[in-house]
C-alpha cells in the first residue's frame, strides 16, 4: 500500500515537472475583437502568463459567436479551450435548437473549467424619463440594438411583459445609446454584458440614468437566471440591481491532459482578485456562480475543485 501510495505521488510529481519544464500553449476562443469577452480572454491570457511564470501561454482567437465556439471542437485537439453559455452546450449534447442535425461524438467529450462573467441584462433609463420599473415603460422611447443577444432578449422581455406595443423602438445601433440619450433622442437603452458594463457606465457618469430592477416573479417569468449587481456599481446607484443573466464558462474537452486542466483552472482562481483589480467584471466571478455551470467538469478541473473545498454537484462531476 505504502509503494502504490509513493508511486502516484511520484507520477504527480512527474507531471508536474513535465509541466513546469516545457512551456505549455492553449488557444482560447472567445468572442468578436473589440468585445468584452475578447478582453476577458486577453486578462485571463496575461494573468495564466503570469501565474505560471511564463510556463503556460494562451493565445486568443477570434470568434463570430459562442455556436461557432462549440462547433469548433469537432477538428480542435487538447489545447483547445473556448467561451459559450453552459445552456449551449447542453443543447449540442442533445442535438437541439441550433445543433439539430449536426450531432457529433465530440460535442459528448466537452468538459467545463471555470465561469467566467456572465451576460447581464440592463435596462438603463435616463433620469429625465422617470422611469423607476418596467411598468412605467409605456410611450417611452427605446434602443434594443440589432443582431446581439441584448437585442434579442430585450425584445423577448417587452413581448413577454406586453410592452412591445406600447413603446417605440428606436432604429439605431446600440454603439451610439450614450449620444440618443444624452441629446434626448431616446428615452432609455437595452444592453447586455459582463457588469459592471463599459456603456453603462458611461451613461451614468454623462447623463444620469436608473438601471430597472426585475422582481423575482418576473424573472421567474424570463426562465433566466437571477443576478444582484451590488449597489453602488454605477454612478448614482445607491441600491441592488436585480436582473436576469445567462451563465458563460470556459470548456475545454475530453483531448486536453488532467494536469494540464488542473494548472489552468487552479491559476485561473488564484489570479482572479489580482485581475478584478484591473478589471472589475472579475469581482462578480466567485465560487458561488459555480452551479450556473450545469455541464461536467474536466477530470483536471474537478481536482483542484476538491483541494480548494469547492464542492460540485454529482451531475458536474
Amino acid at each position: 500500500m505504502q509503494l502504490k501510495t509513493l508511486a502516484a505521488v511520484a507520477a504527480t510529481l512527474v507531471a508536474s515537472a513535465s509541466l513546469a519544464g516545457a512551456q505549455e500553449r492553449i488557444t482560447y476562443k472567445s468572442a468578436k475583437s473589440g468585445s468584452s469577452y475578447y478582453q476577458m480572454g486577453v486578462e485571463i491570457a496575461e494573468a495564466v502568463k503570469a501565474g505560471t511564470d511564463g510556463g503556460m501561454i494562451v493565445t486568443i482567437e477570434e470568434s463570430q459567436g459562442s455556436v461557432q465556439n462549440v462547433m469548433e471542437v469537432r477538428a480542435r485537439g487538447g489545447d483547445f479551450v473556448f467561451t459559450t453559455p453552459p445552456a449551449l452546450v447542453g443543447l449540442a449534447q442533445s442535438g437541439k435548437a441550433m445543433f439539430e442535425g449536426k450531432g457529433d461524438p465530440a460535442f459528448d467529450e466537452i468538459r467545463a473549467l471555470f465561469p467566467i462573467p456572465s451576460l447581464t441584462m440592463h435596462f438603463v433609463m435616463s433620469e429625465a424619463s422617470g422611469v423607476k420599473d418596467l411598468a412605467s415603460l409605456e410611450g417611452k422611447t427605446i434602443l434594443l440594438g440589432k443582431g446581439s443577444f441584448g437585442a434579442t432578449e430585450g425584445e423577448k422581455y417587452l413581448k413577454l411583459f406586453d410592452l412591445i406595443d406600447k413603446v417605440t423602438l428606436a432604429d439605431a445601433e446600440l454603439s451610439n445609446a450614450n449620444d440618443a440619450l444624452k441629446n434626448g433622442q431616446i428615452d432609455g437603452f437595452v444592453t447586455a454584458g459582463s457588469w459592471p458594463a463599459p456603456n453603462v457606465i458611461e451613461a451614468a457618469a454623462s447623463t444620469g440614468v436608473t438601471v430597472l430592477s426585475l422582481s423575482d416573479e418576473q424573472i421567474a417569468q424570463t426562465g433566466r437566471t437571477k443576478l444582484v449587481i451590488p449597489a453602488g456599481t454605477y454612478a448614482g446607484q445607491d441600491a441592488e440591481i436585480t436582473t436576469t443573466s445567462l451563465p458563460v464558462a470556459a470548456f475545454t474537452t475530453t483531448k486536453m491532459t488532467d494536469e494540464v486542466a488542473y494548472e489552468l483552472t487552479k491559476t485561473f482562481w488564484e489570479e482572479r482578485a489580482r485581475m478584478s483589480e484591473v478589471a472589475p467584471w472579475w469581482a462578480g466571478v466567485d465560487p458561488a456562480l459555480m452551479e450556473t455551470v450545469e455541464v461536467k467538469f474536466h477530470p483536471g478541473a474537478i481536482r483542484y475543485y476538491d483541494e480548494a473545498g469547492i464542492a460540485l454537484s454529482d451531475a458536474q462531476k
